[in-house]
């Protein structure tokens, strides 16, 4: 059974610093493109981030330019994202997914179920 498990969600103070982690397990996803996405309350699910497989390309979405980063380690099958200088508008569910290429839309192939990260100003 595919699983991508997020972690490291929590309750923070506007400007605080914050790292999710993204467990996968059941497959190797060799070769996939990871992504962070989040859903705040009462909107959307959005595009965070995202990084090849190589590490090598990375985007962002615009909210999150210059404050956060994604990482990924393959050898054991995790994703991360650094998030520094957090904003209240930045609390959300995040999810980190999976898929064969770099996609900001919602159509990835596989999803975690969640972490909340809560920021109060």
């Amino acid at each position: 059974q595919v699983q991508l498990v997020e972690s490291g969600g929590g309750l923070v103070q506007a400007g605080d610093s914050l790292r999710l982690s993204c467990a996968a397990s059941g497959r190797t996803f060799f070769g996939y493109a990871k992504g962070w996405f989040r859903q705040a309350p009462g909107k959307d699910r959005e595009f965070v981030a995202a990084i090849s497989w190589s590490g090598g390309s990375t985007v962002y979405a615009d909210s999150v330019k210059g404050r956060f980063t994604i990482s990924r380690e393959n050898a054991n099958n995790m994703l991360y994202l650094q998030m520094n200088s957090l904003k209240p508008e930045d609390t959300a569910v995040y999810y980190c997914a999976a898929d064969r290429r770099i996609r900001t839309d919602d159509g990835m192939e596989y999803w975690g179920k969640g972490t909340l990260v809560t920021v109060s100003s």
